[in-house]
């Protein structure tokens, strides 16, 4: 057996980690001979319904887990991390602009970038699910400038697998026969799904995804718009936001950082854009197609991208760089008002807890 890994789960007491933890405790993400010291993070108000899941998972009986820790302080949480899920942040309300969404959760994701500087090993692969999830991520990477880029991601694996999933119902396959799909840019409604690049297989043989559907109205339309608004529509359907599908796409991504992607494929996930062969600007954390080998991923270089995927591209890339303008604009003018009041108070430490 191996020495446990330290694993923390922010918005812990939520309906996305009761589908998440289980899987992480029964070795699906780690593997079946790492053992795992899980660490459980929510707001103080959260600690009641936390120990409720805290007791199911001591019920679970898994081999695996050698402690789980139950806790609403940073300190105990982020300390000596070797993986950080960060699944919690502020939902969106009714009446609530997006601007006021990626204020709330800026400050959010700056104290945690902060608390994983502070405690975290500088080794720590850090996973940002929590929403505005590609500038989140930027936010906290930036508070936490230690510890390497690269080791930040954020999920965008959710609106990998829907593409996929998409693509196999309409060819009557499963989902296991479609490979290579791409989720460029943002988590959000102006991320493209991209299957210029996909493969399926069909009697045995890959084809491209294009040849094999013979459909480009719906690839370039419906599909795109389907995948785009996947999340509004199981919210109206389930009055509740997708959980299980989230949960399952948080172990694939993860999973794939630990143990790589099989040959011959690549996945989508948001990473910094620095340095890229697709004409993104740098310093945005965007979704791009990757291969991850060594715990290490490296953009798929080489693929063709005609005017229909530049404009999609650099559309999501705009709004993303819109958002990271509100997200730091906003940044600035909090930490000159931090100065103005007295420091570290109560209300300030909850918010980082999430």
């Amino acid at each position: 057996m191996s020495e446990p890994i330290r694993v923390l789960v922010t918005g812990a007491a939520g309906q996305i980690a009761y589908s998440l933890l289980y899987s992480i405790g029964n070795g699906s993400v780690f593997g079946k001979d790492q053992p795992i010291i899980l660490v459980l993070l929510d707001i103080t108000p959260m600690m009641g319904v936390l120990d409720g899941v805290l007791m199911e998972l001591q019920d679970c009986a898994l081999p695996l887990l050698k402690d789980v820790i139950a806790t609403d302080k940073e300190d105990v949480a982020f300390k000596d991390l070797d993986v950080a899920i960060l699944v919690g942040s502020m939902p969106r309300r009714d009446g609530m602009e997006r601007k006021d969404l990626l204020k709330a959760n800026v400050k959010i994701f700056k104290c945690q970038g902060a608390a994983l500087e502070k405690y975290a090993k500088k080794s720590v692969k850090v996973i940002v699910v929590g929403n505005p999830a590609n500038t989140n991520c930027l936010t906290a990477s930036k508070s936490a400038p230690s510890i390497p880029k690269e080791n930040f991601s954020c999920l965008t694996r959710l609106d990998h697998n829907r593409a996929k999933a998409q693509i196999a119902l309409k060819l009557g396959v499963t989902s296991d026969d479609v490979k290579n799909v791409i989720i460029w840019g943002n988590h959000s409604s102006t991320q493209y799904p991209d299957v210029s690049h996909a493969k399926v297989k069909l009697q045995g043989k890959e084809v491209g995804v294009y040849d094999a559907l013979k459909d480009e109205s719906w690839l370039k339309g419906e599909f795109i718009t389907t995948v785009q608004q996947r999340g509004a529509a199981v919210i109206k359907a389930r009055k509740l936001s997708s959980a299980m599908s989230a949960a399952k796409a948080i172990c694939d991504h993860v999973r794939d950082i630990w143990f790589g992607t099989p040959e011959g494929e690549f996945v989508s996930m948001g990473i910094i854009s620095d340095g890229n062969p697709y004409g993104v600007p740098d310093d945005l954390l965007y979704s791009f197609p990757v291969t991850i080998k060594n715990k290490t991923w490296k953009i798929v270089e080489g693929l063709t991208i005609n005017d229909f995927s530049r404009e999609k591209m650099d559309l999501t890339a705009k709004e993303l760089a819109e958002e990271k303008e509100t997200a730091f604009e906003f940044l600035s003018s909090a930490l000159a008002h931090h100065f103005d009041v007295t420091k570290g108070s109560k209300a300030e430490e909850s918010k980082c807890r999430l």
